[in-house]
């Protein structure tokens, strides 16, 4: 996981994370590995077969003349270490434990790592030092306009307590290098965190510039697709790193962990953030059922273009979202943020955290994962027919913002259940009063502002502006275009 930015606010928290077990035995005390190779790697159980993963074998644990996948550095995959983690790693230790960690990613993933990936243990305080939070006056409307993040806060104050106490792990692709966050006084690292992130150390090495497009990717919503594919093959083999540890293998126990970040609030924020972690892995291993480990690498060069794809991975890679379009019908003092081309698209990952935050769903539907591999539910009736979306801030010569958020959806039946949903959830939620024809207004709070939600066929407008009087002046209210 990549600590960067807010604009790539999926980047936020949680990747790799550990349990909070602790223990204090040794590996080599839980080890009873064979002397051959340990059991394939797990195979489909739907649609079609995967392509197998080259199976290496070797006799006791004698180096092999070149290199192999499944063996890194001195060390096989299926190899016990004299390691005790109760005490702390040494570095000899901790390089030991990351040869094998490697071997064992190698394993798992059918890729062979081209290089050793130098890995750092820090200390929480000194990784919340070296991180850098930023947010644009852009961001602030996103957010603001998706109800997660209201007035009386910061974008930048939001995401600073997720970096700082909810991160385990970055891989940083520029240095090609590895920083694991260690809450214990000792120098620990946990298995998960480290499988995860060796993961993007080898997609990087495999796969090219993959971080670097993926940043460069156009809207909130083709980046957190393309996160989905990252975040997922991380995540997917991190899964089959612990049902290996579960069956098979010698393995660190997980380390105690720190208190993590308060989410008071914030959960909605969470949610957001959080879909591609949840829904990767699932996407990855249906991508895997498909056509074994070659569609999963050859999603890195055609990778899903909306987190509608990741949430419904047989609608990749046919499906595409819909091209939505908002005319500018501002007056002369307002003014679109300076992008091309204007705003941005959410999409439905953002929408679902926008209707589950604000109790649009019941209690626990995000509890009710689905389908194998995925953490959280975010599939719901109320935004699983999105099929488009544009979000475009506007800002005055005051500094006073607004926006209008135009979404396209699968039938006019789908449109009229956000567009009441969402009217529904502006009363209950934030107390909004109803004012002539489309138009609430919320008199106090962080998001006291005024709306105007019209649906016209498949198409939802909402519009924000600070009064009633100024969403005309923001967008001038006609009929939605087809």
């Amino acid at each position: 996981m990549r600590a960067r930015p807010v604009l790539l606010a999926l980047l936020v928290v949680l990747a790799g994370c550990g349990g909070a077990t602790g223990g204090t035995t040794t590996d080599a005390a839980t080890a009873t590995p064979s002397a051959t190779a340990g059991a394939s790697t797990p195979t489909a159980t739907a649609g079609s077969t995967p392509t197998p993963v080259p199976t290496p074998t070797h006799s006791g644990f004698d180096d092999p003349p070149t290199d192999r996948l499944g063996w890194e550095d001195g060390y096989w995959y299926d190899e016990s270490l004299a390691v005790n983690a109760s005490d702390g790693l040494t570095r000899s230790e901790r390089d030991a434990v990351v040869a094998r960690t490697m071997a064992r990613v190698e394993r798992l993933r059918g890729l062979e790592f081209e290089s050793t990936v130098p890995v750092e243990v820090i200390d929480r305080e000194t990784y919340r030092a070296g991180e850098n939070v930023t947010a644009t006056a852009f961001d602030e409307v996103v957010w603001e306009a998706l109800l997660l993040v209201g007035e009386d806060r910061s974008v930048e104050t939001v995401f600073e307590s997720f970096y700082g106490a909810s991160v385990q792990g970055s891989y940083v692709p520029s240095e090609d290098r590895i920083v694991v966050v260690s809450d214990s006084a000792t120098p620990t690292v946990d298995r998960r965190t480290l499988a995860h992130e060796l993961v993007h150390a080898l997609q990087d090495q495999q796969f090219g510039t993959v971080f670097d497009r993926a940043s460069r990717t156009g809207s909130r919503d083709e980046r957190l697709a393309w996160q989905g594919l990252i975040e997922g093959d991380a995540g997917y083999v991190e899964d089959l790193y612990e049902e290996r540890c579960r069956m098979e293998w010698s393995c660190l126990p997980h380390p105690s962990s720190g208190p993590g970040a308060s989410l008071d609030g914030d959960m909605g924020v969470y949610v957001a953030a959080y879909q591609p972690y949840s829904d990767g892995p699932a996407f990855v291993h249906h991508l895997r059922q498909r056509g074994g480990w070659e569609a999963v690498n050859g999603a890195y060069a055609a990778p899903p273009t909306s987190s509608t794809q990741v949430i419904h991975p047989d609608r990749y890679p046919d499906w595409s979202p819909s091209q939505v379009r908002v005319p500018d019908r501002s007056d002369a003092n307002w003014t679109r943020f300076d992008r091309s081309p204007p705003g941005t698209t959410v999409g439905e990952a953002s929408l679902f955290a926008t209707v589950w935050a604000n109790g649009g769903t019941e209690t626990f539907h995000l509890q009710r994962p689905s389908r194998p591999h995925r953490a959280y539910n975010y599939t719901h009736s109320t935004t699983t027919g999105w099929v488009g979306d544009r979000l475009v801030p506007y800002r005055n010569e005051s500094g006073a913002t607004g926006y209008v958020l135009r979404i396209e959806w699968d039938t006019a039946g789908d449109a009229a259940a956000f567009a009441i949903a969402y009217r529904d959830l502006l009363r209950t939620r934030r107390g909004a009063e109803r004012r002539e024809g489309d138009v609430l207004v919320v008199p106090a709070g962080p998001y006291a502002d005024a709306f105007r939600v019209a649906q016209s066929g498949t198409n939802v407008t909402i519009v924000n502006a600070p009064t009633v009087d100024g969403l005309d002046a923001v967008h001038a209210g006609r009929k939605v275009e087809s």
